[in-house]
């Protein structure tokens, strides 16, 4: 395994970008936008989309394209705002009964002053809190970076996959060699230490499932994800997870 490799082919601007994925699986899919306090983080997308006859609640962290959208999106890292849009969307989905689908890729959230000022730490933890007991089937894609609380923030769910060339971690592997031998340098010498691969954490049951990206041209590697979720949600929905999901159940 070369980590090296496995980790550029996470952090390619080439890869698929969570609004790929919402508008390559999901039919008239809609992006809503803000967190109805503060303002509509780039870094973060989200909206309602259709899979088959099963509406779905999609939300992502969107990195950029080119260096402008990389700058409208803030590279990825979202603004507790950003975590605050994802939350209502999530809390949307449970009163209206629909599955959630969220797609990650970050390096982590947003670490600056303004940020801190707006209570990064609260909205994260929040997310976490309200997602252990949403009522009704979260699956969380890594489909690039997983970094950190900020890949957490949207990654505590019934079902986590995991894109084979995707890496998942508490921090950077920058950050892991710089914080354990205060040299970034030896990056690739800490990421093989972490276990911060698909197969390992499949290994390690991190994660339940890895999605083989091998010899897949983007169009097919959408529809094999389509139809692993079309799969798993039919399944997740014969399991009743409280009043709220089962009333809305029998209304689709």
């Amino acid at each position: 395994m070369n980590i090296a490799k496995i980790v550029r082919e996470a952090r390619e601007q080439t890869r698929l970008t969570a609004l790929d994925f919402a508008t390559g699986i999901f039919d008239d899919f809609i992006e809503l936008h803000g967190d109805r306090s503060f303002r509509d983080d780039g870094a973060i997308i989200g909206g309602i989309g259709w899979l088959g006859d099963q509406a779905v609640t999609v939300v992502g962290i969107q990195k950029g394209k080119s260096l402008q959208d990389n700058l409208n999106r803030n590279f990825g890292q979202p603004h507790p705002e950003g975590y605050r849009k994802a939350l209502r969307l999530m809390k949307q989905a449970e009163k209206f009964g629909r599955p959630v689908v969220t797609f990650i890729n970050t390096a982590g959230a947003y670490p600056g002053v303004g940020a801190e000022e707006r209570g990064q730490g609260e909205a994260i933890a929040r997310n976490l809190f309200e997602m252990s007991d949403l009522k009704v089937p979260i699956i969380a894609i890594i489909i690039g970076e997983g970094g950190s609380g900020g890949a957490l923030a949207l990654a505590v769910a019934d079902r986590v996959w995991m894109l084979e060339n995707s890496i998942y971690a508490v921090l950077s592997p920058e950050g892991f060699a710089s914080i354990l031998w205060k040299d970034g340098t030896r990056a690739m010498e800490a990421a093989e230490l972490m276990k911060i691969t698909s197969h390992e954490l499949l290994e390690m049951e991190v994660v339940d499932k890895v999605i083989s990206e091998r010899g897949l041209s983007a169009k097919e590697l959408l529809a094999r994800v389509k139809n692993e979720l079309q799969t798993e949600i039919e399944q997740l929905k014969t399991i009743i997870v409280g009043e709220t999901f089962g009333r809305a159940l029998s209304t689709l």
